[in-house]
């Protein structure tokens, strides 16, 4: 019991104070208090670990690279038009006009940080003023303090409307997060995290390159009781993320592939911001060992970021 209140006063005052706290001591405190330990960010050794410095010391690119509409043109160049799910409107300012120019159903979201998603399944449900509520209090958000990821400060906040992607039941495809570590020979290593059902049961089930499921839990999500088939386009989902990720170092690409298709969601620098929990604890330590190894980002002619 001792322990749990001690655990509760700790949220308390972090949540409390965590506006006021250095990045750095934000970070300590938010791994200590979600991992279960203090990091080591002079030796780091663990994937979180290493994570947390790249929260620290973001690569300028990122910021353009994770900003989710100035991305699109970097993916337009690597794979093709054909990968971006369609922009329905990026307005200034969203306005009635706006929202009666849009489709029956679509989806809004803001492209300076994670979780900034709403499903319009039908336009008739909801109204301009409550999506304009939501998306001023979007853009209200500064991400970067929420979970000091460094790179996130510099990106122009945006509201704007893609097409909803469903497959051909009427359901949101599952979101493939693929974890790709780049070798310098060989195919890179990839770690898929596949999330299904995510607005309604969600689970979240891990499989390797090879599509054999992996015993890892990661985040807030159970694994599923059965493992998913694998997907009859899996090589080209491969494909894809393989050459979005070049050049990148380590980086987590996230796609959608419904109906022999494949989306592009989003490139991920700092996943969970260093202070996701992995089970078993083991994993922290290979994934950890294994961006240590990779050869270093490559330039990317064209792309250029803010300093952080």
């Amino acid at each position: 019991m001792l322990k749990r209140v001690t655990s509760a006063t700790a949220n308390r005052l972090l949540h409390g104070v965590k506006h006021f706290l250095p990045d750095y001591v934000f970070l300590l405190l938010s791994h200590r208090r979600r991992v279960g330990r203090f990091p080591n960010l002079k030796n780091a050794a663990t994937f979180n670990e290493m994570i947390l410095d790249r929260c620290l010391h973001p690569d300028p690119r990122w910021s353009a690279l994770t900003d989710k509409l100035g991305v699109r043109e970097y993916v337009k160049s690597k794979v093709g038009e054909k990968h971006l799910i369609p922009l329905l409107a990026a307005p200034d300012t969203f306005t009635q006009e706006v929202f009666d120019s849009l489709p029956a159903s679509f989806v809004m979201k803001a492209n300076h940080g994670c979780g900034f998603v709403k499903v319009v399944w039908d336009k008739s449900d909801t109204s301009f003023e409550k999506l304009n509520q939501l998306a001023n209090e979007w853009l209200a958000t500064d991400f970067y303090r929420a979970s000091r990821e460094r790179h996130y400060r510099s990106i122009e906040r945006r509201i704007f409307f893609e097409k909803l992607l469903l497959d051909r039941s009427g359901k949101i495809p599952a979101d493939f997060k693929m974890n790709i570590f780049g070798r310098a020979q060989g195919a890179p290593i990839i770690y898929t995290g596949v999330v299904s059902d995510r607005f309604g049961d969600p689970r979240h089930d891990f499989y390797d390159a090879q599509w054999n499921r992996l015993d890892v839990v990661l985040g807030e999500y159970p694994c599923s009781v059965v493992a998913a088939p694998p997907l009859p386009n899996w090589d080209e989902v491969v494909r894809v993320a393989t050459l979005l990720a070049e050049g990148l170092g380590y980086v987590r690409v996230d796609l959608y592939a419904p109906d022999n298709e494949v989306f592009f969601g989003e490139l991920t620098f700092t996943p969970g911001a260093g202070v996701s929990r992995f089970l078993p604890d083991r994993y922290d330590y290979e994934w950890g060992q294994l961006l240590k190894e990779m050869p270093p980002p490559q330039a990317l002619s064209g792309m250029r970021g803010p300093s952080s």
